[in-house]
């Protein structure tokens, strides 16, 4: 009888997306844990650090829609697989960089935005796949596990980071990332195929579910991109914008919460691995919750509720923590409290990368990059204003500024109604006309 139960491929899959989720921020937070030692060696400040920080991310928000076209183009399995090998490369090169070179801040800053034009290919990617693959009313529950992988490998980066460099300084810490995204990419490649009707583990029970919980096979012939559709939708600059403050305020914790615990708090490099981990480890937990409340609030309330009254609650409720976190004297209280409002933006996770997919169908890949574009600019933005703030004005201000733009974020998620579809994407049905209710 158990050979006639639904196979569960689609999961087994997701759980990989959450791995290689994992291993992109381990590779992209890695330099703020050596960060630390970087800067005695390279002779830099805080400032001229935010740069090379800036610098990836620059290169990550270029390459965002370039990589949505990719991901619809050659497939998921294909672009991913390259971009792991890709992020293998550079993560080395970060650690090749001569420090006593003549032009080290540049070549540093050129190789983390290489890194960053690799790294852009993994969530729209992710979000194409998908889009194939995650019937509409399971896709909160599976971006919340994606995204799991962002505070997992966040979490993970200060204890392992700190141990590496420790053991065998701070270049080893590159080397460990540049092997653990190759081996990742081996994996990605031999159990991934870009569709279900092309993987032979899936059975034909699992395939009917997930081919009914989707538009019509035939939506995802090749169709011109709608350009003007997308660039005139409410709903994809209401995701741009509240993702732009999402970016702001996480980069704040990716970036330089271990550098504002180690200098501005006051603790060692150990304590700062064992706190650093806090806010990371919250989010993980947001982004499952989040997940779990963005469908089940679905079903029962709509799209809109389910995804953008998640996402406006959530952002809230970070305004509030961040505000209270900075004033806290308390070290521990402090670390907790900020910790509580990284957890509580990554309740949104899931609706940003959800709505994507609900509203473009074929493009979602696109669409999905375009608004990440967003996130990245914030992300940006943060790297270099957020050390200028906190030396002029205090860290209390630069949380303070956080806190102010994630209003602004509240406001955008107000106007995105996931059940607006962009021009030439075709309604759902099943199981999503059921949700969209």
């Amino acid at each position: 009888m158990a050979r006639h139960a639904r196979s569960a491929v689609r999961i087994r899959l997701i759980f990989m997306l959450f791995v290689i989720s994992a291993i992109a921020f381990l590779d992209r937070t890695n330099i703020s844990v050596a960060g630390v030692e970087m800067r005695h060696d390279y002779g830099i400040d805080q400032v001229r650090l935010g740069w090379v920080f800036s610098a990836f991310l620059i290169g990550y928000a270029l390459f965002q829609v370039p990589a949505g076209w990719l991901a619809a183009r050659i497939g998921p399995r294909n672009l991913l697989t390259a971009a792991l090998i890709w992020w293998g490369v550079f993560s080395v090169a970060t650690a090749l960089v001569p420090p006593h070179g003549r032009h080290a801040i540049l070549m540093l800053a050129l190789v983390r935005f290489a890194l960053g034009i690799g790294e852009a290919a993994v969530y729209p990617a992710g979000n194409q796949f998908i889009a194939r693959w995650i019937p509409v009313a399971e896709r909160g529950k599976a971006n919340g596990l994606v995204f799991a992988g962002v505070g997992f490998g966040s979490g993970l980066t200060p204890p392992l980071i700190t141990a590496v460099i420790a053991a065998a300084g701070w270049r080893a810490s590159f080397y460990v990332c540049a092997m653990i995204g190759v081996a990742a990419a081996l994996v990605w490649y031999a159990v991934a195929r870009d569709r279900p009707q092309q993987h032979r583990a899936v059975n034909a029970m699992e395939l009917a579910h997930i081919e009914n919980g989707l538009p019509p096979i035939d939506h995802e012939r090749k169709t011109a991109i709608p350009w003007r559709a997308i660039l005139r939708s409410r709903n994809v600059w209401g995701l741009f914008l509240s993702y732009f403050a999402f970016g702001y305020v996480i980069w704040i914790f990716f970036s330089w919460f271990f550098i504002y615990l180690a200098e501005a708090r006051g603790l060692d490099l150990k304590s700062s691995a064992i706190f650093g981990m806090a806010p990371f480890l919250a989010m993980t937990a947001g982004c499952l919750i989040g997940g779990v409340l963005n469908d089940a609030i679905s079903s029962r309330l709509g799209l809109y509720w389910g995804r953008s009254g998640l996402a406006m609650a959530s952002f809230i409720l970070t305004g509030l923590f961040l505000i209270v976190g900075s004033r806290v004297d308390n070290v521990a209280l402090a670390v907790l409290t900020l910790a509580l409002g990284g957890g509580a933006i990554y309740l949104s996770q899931s609706s940003f990368w959800s709505v994507t997919a609900d509203i473009a169908g074929p493009h979602t890949g696109v669409v999905s990059g375009l608004m990440n574009i967003g996130c990245q600019v914030g992300g940006a933005l943060t790297a270099s204003l957020t050390p200028w703030i906190a030396a002029h004005y205090g860290w209390t201000a630069a949380f303070g500024a956080g806190a102010g733009i994630v209003i602004v974020g509240t406001i955008a998620w107000a106007v995105v109604d996931p059940r607006r579809l962009i021009e030439s994407a075709p309604p759902p049905t099943g199981a999503s006309v059921a949700v969209a209710r």
